[in-house]
């Protein structure tokens, strides 16, 4: 099993990284702020308008680390990526598999089962622990509806009809969210899914660990050689990943939507990690992106035992091992793609 490694987050601002032989360094000015052997990350985040020289996206690609560039306030803005790598038939039968209607409809009936359970589980997980202060009639219609669109699906007969399943099924889960936040909610509540730009605290917070989320998916799908652009659910568009959105609909409830929770209910951000933007919009501050980005850090290390591999596994490497499963799958050593289930 692959082991587990750090992403290197850069968020001083003024920072230039450059390459010192088999070392990342992190340079203000002319000031070494940080040094880290490459041998010892997976990923590299750089958060505002910062450098990097030629050599270390040199340093970076010998040894397939991926090297993402977001906003300060966490927008995707591009990736570095080195030369192609994985066996170039797996590509080949993936952009097949793609171009088939019925095939791709299989594999995001799947994508969509493991996000619908997903989904149920994380409002079952209240109801047992927390049925004494939540509203559980509101919370039980909306796992209800959640039942009904995943029986449809087995029977859906292509994509558009799925993906208004899909739409319906998150409109039911977002409009029930709010009541699974326990703590603070004259400040974080959620009373639909926002974004660009988000315009609440919990929607801002929901979509910055989206993104980080993201980067670790499509440097997964490029790890076992699959093309992280050419998915099998959402609609190819030039610069969309659209095989990492595939993924990640399986893996957000368990590893975002569950962590974003936990930090708000634990105190472990607070207001004031937000700010409002002039056109209504929210971000996070420095202070709060920090703190999210050390619950990150930190959830990622979590263990899990993976419900199909029956091996444990730290939550980090979720991203890479449900790769791994499908590359084996469109291979042909498995018979299908099993979506991840959260217990």
């Amino acid at each position: 099993m692959r082991k587990l490694l750090n992403t290197l987050y850069v968020t001083t601002p003024e920072s230039y990284l450059h390459r010192d032989g088999e070392n990342v360094l992190v340079r203000v000015g002319n000031e070494e702020k940080f040094r880290i052997p490459v041998h010892n990350i997976e990923g590299i985040v750089c958060f505002g308008y910062m450098g990097a020289s030629p050599h270390l996206m040199q340093l970076c690609s010998e040894h397939n680390v991926g090297l993402s560039f977001l906003t300060p306030f966490g927008k995707f803005l591009g990736r570095v990526n080195g030369r192609i790598r994985g066996n170039v038939l797996l590509r080949r039968t993936q952009y097949r598999i793609a171009d088939d209607s019925d095939a791709s409809l299989d594999i995001a009936k799947g994508f969509m089962v493991g996000k619908i359970v997903n989904c149920r589980t994380v409002l079952g997980r209240c109801l047992r622990d927390h049925s004494d202060v939540i509203r559980c009639e509101r919370v039980r219609c909306a796992d209800n509806l959640l039942i009904e669109n995943l029986e449809k699906i087995d029977l859906c007969p292509d994509a558009d009809t799925l993906r208004g399943i899909e739409g319906n099924c998150a409109k039911f889960y977002f409009d029930v969210l709010d009541e699974l936040i326990l703590k603070q909610k004259n400040d974080f509540f959620i009373h639909d899914r926002n974004r660009r730009p988000p315009r609440d605290n919990m929607n801002a917070l929901l979509s910055f660990l989206y993104t980080l989320l993201a980067h670790d998916v499509e440097s997964a799908l490029e790890t076992v050689g699959l093309d992280p652009y050419v998915g099998f659910f959402h609609t190819d568009r030039p610069g969309r990943a659209s095989l990492a959105l595939d993924m990640m609909e399986e893996l957000r409830p368990f590893i975002v939507d569950r962590l974003a929770l936990s930090m708000v209910n634990l105190h472990q951000v607070a207001p004031e990690d937000f700010l409002k933007k002039e056109g209504g919009g929210i971000i996070l501050t420095d202070k709060g992106r920090k703190a999210v980005l050390g619950g990150w850090q930190k959830h990622k290390t979590d263990e899990i035992t993976h419900p199909y591999l029956n091996e444990k596994i730290p939550i980090g490497l979720l991203p890479y091992v449900q790769a791994l499963l499908m590359a084996r799958f469109l291979r042909g050593d498995i018979d299908g793609y099993p979506p991840f289930f959260m217990n």
